[in-house]
């Protein structure tokens, strides 16, 4: 049987040359040839349904500047208590780190830029990516994960139901329409299969419990096969960190290599590990090429979430996989 070809997905969109997440971003990242785009999704104070990674505005936004006494008490500044036109009144930048300033990859877009960049909502994003489809005879896939259901549900409001029934309103209701929703939490996958009766192909991302992002959720379990055995019964693939497939070890040391793909592959799970940039190389390469070559041809992985979706699409042509 023929192996199926491995997938790019572009990680919030082009992130490696613009902003995440902008529709600039995602209309560059759909020239690159990647077969599905990444979006994050969160809601307003209004239930707006925006696209967006962080649950607070700080890091890439001006939001500080303009709504400066809009902080909650951690000093943080939610997009759930904004409207949608506050939302959109705001300039979106490079992200950088809120405590300091300073961009997180220094050599991306710079953050300083006064180019008008702005959150989009998820309507807007898949109108783009469907508007891209038609005028370019593609068939590029959403890859969606609607952020933080356990802080949404404390907050009143299910981002699940809101992403859903966008979906459905778009003509995303089944296995064929190239949607594929991924989330951290085994119960909101569950509760989109079983509450909400979507048929969209389902992805559960595996972290590290140190993150501690998501409490009561084993991912060091998750990782074994009685693991995965229970992560079969409910999602379609996984997506681990790539550090669980090659951990790296250190400088100068060789990296160690995890059966995690072969163990996946015998449940009939794909694998698609996250997040490969050309600016954060592990310590054991020397370029992105021989990253990519581990991934793809050693490991066997079926697709890999980048912020460099030029990079991997170029790899996987030379390397004749695509």
């Amino acid at each position: 049987m023929m192996k199926k070809k491995p997938l790019v997905i572009a990680h919030r969109g082009a992130c490696g040359y613009l902003p995440e997440h902008t529709l600039e971003g995602k209309a560059l990242a759909f020239a690159m040839g990647p077969d599905f785009v990444e979006l994050d999704a969160i809601l307003t104070r209004d239930d707006r349904a925006i696209v967006f990674h962080d649950h607070y505005l700080d890091a890439m936004t001006d939001v500080a500047e303009k709504f400066p006494d809009r902080k909650r008490n951690d000093g943080w500044h939610y997009a759930v208590d904004f409207s949608l036109s506050e939302v959109k009144s705001l300039r979106l930048h490079e992200r950088i780190n809120p405590d300091t300033g300073t961009a997180v990859y220094p050599g991306r877009f710079p953050a300083s830029s006064q180019v008008r960049f702005e959150i989009p909502t998820l309507e807007e994003e898949i109108e783009l990516i469907q508007g891209l489809n038609t005028s370019m005879g593609r068939q590029v896939g959403i890859y969606l994960e609607p952020k933080g259901p356990a802080f949404h549900r404390k907050e009143g409001k299910c981002i699940e139901d809101a992403v859903i029934n966008i979906f459905r309103e778009f003509g995303y209701t089944g296995r064929d329409s190239r949607c594929y929703i991924q989330s951290f939490l085994p119960e909101s996958i569950r509760y989109m299969k079983d509450t909400l009766k979507s048929d969209l192909t389902m992805v559960q991302l595996i972290g590290d419990s140190t993150w501690k992002e998501t409490p009561g959720v084993d991912y060091y379990r998750m990782l074994t096969p009685e693991g995965l055995d229970q992560v079969a019964g409910y999602a379609d693939l996984i997506g681990p960190w790539m550090n669980q497939i090659v951990r790296d070890a250190g400088t100068g040391r060789e990296p160690e290599y995890t059966n995690l793909v072969e163990l996946a592959h015998k449940r009939k799970l794909d694998v698609h590990p996250y997040t490969f940039r050309v600016d954060a190389l592990p310590s054991y390469v020397k370029s992105f090429d021989d990253l990519l070559g581990i991934f793809f041809l050693k490991m066997g992985v079926d697709g890999i979430f980048t912020d460099f979706p030029d990079r991997a699409s170029g790899f996987l042509k030379r390397s004749g996989l695509r």
